[in-house]
């Protein structure tokens, strides 16, 4: 585990705005379904807002958030969060420079982490600078403690993560947007490696060994320090 540097935070109400926000946009893109997902943000050290258990992305206001400590006591907040805090509060833990996670189940990045395939290819800049590659773990109940433990070798060398038969773990060491961001970057390139290998198979052009280094230094070059390099 990192030890945190001396940062600064997002305010309460930002924080909650950003949130809302995030769950409209995933819940508009169809990267939820029902009350699927969830959002937090730090606001502090040893301190998060969370999105709601049992309550859609789209429709959640800021009177149903929840802001806690990192070791689970709430500190604001009428409802409950998701038994999937968890794999959020083992982020934080595994690397506090994390500033937020996002968990969705967006279909394309989904079918991935069915099939146990990491996000993987050299078929586009943006992948491997802003995101690289998205490991897979394995297959695990969804609310257990089987979840933190399956993604936690993943969380200081990546940016997301697959989660077995069960969507997508994104985090961001800079903002919120960031995190989700990651999410929407996640799902348009596990869509382009699937419709590229439907259509094409193995006849695409794909960056080269230097090519792939000089990517990763740029990527490095933004203040991305992990992400992996694509095989």
């Amino acid at each position: 585990m990192q030890t945190e540097k001396t940062r600064e935070y997002p305010d309460d109400q930002t924080a909650q705005e950003m949130i809302l926000e995030a769950g409209h946009r995933m819940y508009e893109k169809g990267y939820v379904a029902a009350n699927d997902g969830n959002i937090t943000c730090k606001v502090g050290p040893d301190t998060i807002w969370a999105t709601p258990t049992g309550v859609s992305k789209g429709f959640m206001k800021k009177e149903m958030l929840i802001k806690m400590k990192l070791d689970g006591e709430i500190l604001e907040g009428k409802e409950k969060p998701s038994s999937e805090i968890r794999m959020h509060l083992r982020v934080y833990h595994e690397d506090p420079q994390v500033m937020a996670v996002v968990h969705a189940h967006p279909k394309f990045a989904t079918l991935f982490a069915i099939a146990n395939r990491p996000i993987d290819s050299r078929i586009l800049p943006e992948g491997i600078v802003q995101l690289g590659v998205v490991p897979c773990a394995k297959t695990v109940i969804p609310g257990t403690q089987d979840v933190p433990d399956s993604i936690a070798p993943y969380v200081n060398d990546y940016n997301a993560v697959l989660l077995g038969n069960h969507g997508v773990l994104t985090w961001s060491e800079d903002s919120m947007m960031q995190a989700y961001y990651r999410l929407e970057t996640a799902e348009y390139f596990a869509e382009i490696i699937l419709y590229a290998n439907l259509f094409f198979g193995d006849n695409v052009n794909k960056y080269t060994d230097e090519q792939v280094s000089q990517l990763i230094e740029i990527r490095s070059k933004l203040g991305i320090q992990r992400g992996g390099r694509p095989s």
